[in-house]
């Protein structure tokens, strides 16, 4: 008997074996799985049992966390992807001692490549805009000029054919570029056919030598290059030794450090190297100040997984606000959400009462509720993701413009998925948890007994729900604010007068490199073209000029006054322009003083200048400045004396925000350079784009090799406002989802307030409580959480408008009027909520209501 003794005290001190095999059973990972998928099930009968429920709050949750992966899949596109390169990792950009100093000349690269010997592989590359037309309305393609190793350091490989190589980038190189994937299929029907083939790069035939993998967009982000070709082409292009000229800034350079190299040693190596290579690159064309600026520099480096990008420099703050943003709709919704299950919660007492009464626990409660939250955030999820696949798409559309078109890999993948999916369980949490554990904090004994519902039911019960409704009403307003001020700001920048008329004028881009003439024979032709654009019918005025305002294109230079003491080098610069006669008269700019150029204002002829009245202002102060001279510095020395004959209004120049520092109008004739590309502006009589065909046909005539790019002076100013535009648009946009969500949010307490009162306000009916005096109860409890919204929202407001202060242009971040706007706006649409909760108050009838006790 003594191993059944033994056996009583096992049994004894581990316990009863039915528990212990419900205990194991718990532990196992299967039966886990199985319980939760229980819970899902009963999850989705109990959503499903409340349609309007769950519709209302899935579409919340899908416009919050779809706007929340829109604006993570842009900023993850622009800023956080690394390059479809080989170990992208791996790479530095090389700069000249600030990461955003990072444009080099080729003697610079050339120094680089063959005197610091700390890369395993190295590549200098530039944008470029290639003329695929030879003749006629140009057909612009995107490309870059890339030094032989390029591809080779990146590890990309060829699609079809061969990619470039080191031996295509030496002096006298054959005229030879790889494209892309998509400008093979487009040009060629199909990648296999490109290799082999020609195109016409500005009026020179290159041969296709390869088509790059599909994946493969380029280095810089924000475009997606076509063509590629090598640097030594450029002296094909353009003119021989270009090269060589060391001044021109224009290429940046990405290296891999050899292995068991960090980036401090390399940067070490060429700090090292950097007074030689400055010695040996020093442009004749700086003056000795200059000269000695520039033999000061050194180099650094800096990671370029992600690649190079003026896209991100633009709108990478820009999309970190708008994560807080949405960041902040999302709460909304939550708080949205959060207050629709507490109201349900409560509806379901009676059920988390019988649970609990046949031995559920609480914890066992919270976990199916939470699942029916996480359920509902997994739906909103999925809806969201497709939300965001149409939104980000909407948001490219709107980055690009006609002269700039944007292209970002928005493919669905699993960084993006994976940010939605924690985004939907962080959610769950947030808005399922205290609804959740308020739910099963019921008295079994009490939930379950017959009209335990009470005149004044548990008023603290709902303390929450109104705390939410406060914090609804303080976040948006806050993003009102903050959408007010953005559209104020752009309201301000549309509203900025230019200095010039911009409707009715229509810019063409004329390009004569490909005539193959020389300089001089250049420009007496752009001065023939001129006369035939103005003999067109519908034509009021015509002028030409190297720069069209507010565009990519410009320079600026040092001006010298006699009288004159700068604060600086800045100080005395101003903006300069070539234009031809008539050239204010076609862009509407007021003359003020003196004359317009001449066609006597030849190249033998004085050096005269127009000046704008800020030029004016600042150089020459109170005097008038017809008659005086000024000349620009040339290095050490100084440019011949240019007469002052003229003084027209203050344009804008490069930004319809800028701040006025001066332009000086020289005559096309008497320009420093002559230009193989110019702008001719055009003011028509009836709409500007009707004119394109007679200008195409007068270009024909005179010459089929001149290619043209049209544009209005309107569309052009427009495109400048592209940031401006799609800041206000979004914040405009978020801003009214915030105020429809906080206005839901009211409008769902109130009517549930006065749902769960029918029975008091039944009784005060009875007691001959008027109908106004009723609904005055009402919107007084709703007046009251609506004011400490405000009041809330305006002290947040004040604290965080200052981060778009920034964005915002001819108004401070804390506008009163704004504010002011903002919270009458917020007040009156909530109030609007509120009114109709408080009439059906004011229609419960009496009887009916007392009834239900």
């Amino acid at each position: 008997m003594s191993w059944y003794r033994r056996v009583l005290n096992v049994i004894r001190r581990f316990g009863n074996q039915t528990a212990q095999k419900e205990s194991a059973r718990d532990i196992d990972v299967l039966g886990w799985l199985d319980s939760f998928l229980g819970d899902v099930r009963y999850a989705r009968r109990a959503l499903a049992a409340s349609p309007g429920f769950t519709l209302v709050a899935v579409l919340s949750l899908a416009l919050g966390i779809g706007a929340n992966t829109a604006i993570f899949s842009l900023t993850d596109a622009l800023v956080l992807k690394s390059l479809p390169v080989q170990h992208p990792e791996q790479l530095v950009s090389v700069n000249m001692g600030a990461p955003d100093d990072f444009v080099l000349t080729n003697p610079l690269w050339e120094q680089i490549r063959d005197h610091v010997p700390v890369f395993s592989g190295v590549f200098a590359f530039s944008d470029a805009q290639f003329n695929l037309a030879r003749g006629g309305e140009s057909r612009m393609a995107s490309g870059g000029w890339v030094s032989g190793d390029f591809f080779g350091v990146l590890g990309v490989h060829a699609e079809a054919g061969r990619l470039l190589q080191h031996s295509d980038d030496s002096p006298g190189c054959p005229a030879v570029a790889a494209v892309s994937d998509g400008f093979a299929r487009r040009e060629f029907g199909d990648a296999a056919s490109a290799p082999g083939g020609t195109i016409s790069l500005n009026g020179h035939p290159f041969n296709v030598v390869g088509v790059t993998e599909p994946a493969f967009f380029g280095i810089e982000v924000g475009r997606t290059l076509d063509v590629y070709t090598p640097l030594c082409a450029q002296s094909l292009i353009f003119r021989p030794g270009i090269l060589d000229v060391r001044a021109r800034w224009m290429l940046k350079v990405i290296g891999r450090p050899r292995d068991g190299l960090v980036p401090e040693q390399v940067r070490a190596a060429l700090a090292a190297a950097a007074p030689a290579i400055y010695r040996a690159t020093v442009p004749a064309n700086f003056g000795s100040v200059g000269q000695a600026d520039y033999l000061k520099k050194t180099f650094g480096v800096a990671p370029a997984a992600t690649g190079l990008s003026e896209l991100r420099d633009s709108y990478s703050r820009a999309l970190y606000v708008l994560m807080v943003v949405v960041g902040v709709v999302l709460l909304i919704a939550c708080a949205n959400i959060a207050n629709l299950l507490l109201a349900r919660g409560a509806s379901r007492q009676h059920e988390m009462s019988v649970r609990m009464a046949l031995g559920a626990g609480r914890w066992r409660l919270v976990r199916q509720l939470l699942t029916e939250s996480l359920l509902l955030s997994l739906m909103g999820a999925a809806v969201g993701v497709l939300f965001a696949r149409w939104a980000s798409g909407l948001l490219v559309g709107l980055l690009s413009t006609r002269q700039n078109y944007v292209w970002l890999d928005l493919t669905i993948d699993g960084r993006m998925l994976a940010f939605t999916s924690a985004v939907a369980c962080g959610t769950a949490v947030l808005f399922g948890l205290i609804p959740s554990w308020r739910a099963t904090r019921a008295d079994p004994q009490s939930a379950m007994k017959a009209g335990g519902r009470g005149v004044v039911e548990g008023a603290g019960k709902y303390r929450l729900a109104k705390s939410l409704v406060v914090a609804q009403m303080a976040l948006s307003l806050t993003l009102i604010a903050a959408a007010g001020l953005l559209l104020g700001s752009f309201r301000k920048m549309t509203q900025v007068d230019p200095g010039f008329h911009q409707d009715g004028v229509l810019l063409v881009s004329a390009g004569f490199a490909q005539a193959r003439t020389g300089l001089d024979l250049q420009t007496r032709a752009q001065a023939q073209l001129l006369d035939r654009l103005r003999e067109l019918p519908g034509v009021r005025a015509a002028s030409v000029s190297a720069v069209t305002p507010i565009s990519d294109a410009g320079w600026n230079d040092q001006v010298i006054v006699d009288g004159f003491k700068s604060a600086g080098k800045q100080d005395a610069m101003a903006y300069f322009n070539q234009v031809s006669d008539g050239y204010f008269h076609t862009m509407g700019t007021t003359f003020l003083s003196g004359r317009d150029f001449a066609p006597t204002d030849g190249p033998d002829a004085p050096l005269v200048a127009v000046v704008d009245e800020a030029m004016a202002r600042k150089f020459f102060r109170s005097e008038s400045p017809l008659g005086r001279t000024f000349r620009t510095s040339m290095g050490d020395s100084a440019s011949a004396p240019v007469m002052v004959v003229g003084v027209v209004r203050t344009a804008k120049y490069s930004s319809l925000t800028e701040e006025a520092t001066g332009t000086v109008y020289r005559p096309f004739a008497q320009g420093d350079a002559k230009r193989p590309t110019v702008n001719y502006e055009i003011r028509s009589e009836g709409p500007p784009l009707a004119l394109v065909p007679l200008v195409k046909s007068a270009v024909a005539q005179m010459s089929p090799s001149i290619t043209l790019d049209f544009t209005t002076l309107h569309d052009q100013l427009s495109s400048s406002l592209s940031q401006p535009r799609l800041l206000a648009t979004l914040s405009g946009f978020f801003g009214a989802l915030a105020l429809l969500l906080a206005t839901i949010g009211l409008y769902g307490t109130m009517s549930y307030d006065v749902a769960r009162r029918r029975n008091e306000i039944g009784i005060r009916v009875a007691l001959g409580a008027a109908g106004p005096r009723i609904v005055r109860m009402v919107i007084a409890e709703a007046g009251l959480l609506i004011v400490l919204g405000v009041a809330v929202g305006l002290a947040l407001a004040l604290a965080t408008t200052r981060f778009v202060s920034s964005f915002v242009f001819g108004l401070t971040a804390t506008d009163p009027a704004t504010l002011l706007i903002a919270s009458a706006v917020l007040g009156v649409v909530a109030m609007c909520a509120a009114l109709i909760p408080a009439w059906r108050a004011a229609r419960v009838d009496p009887m009916s209501a007392l009834r239900e006790e």
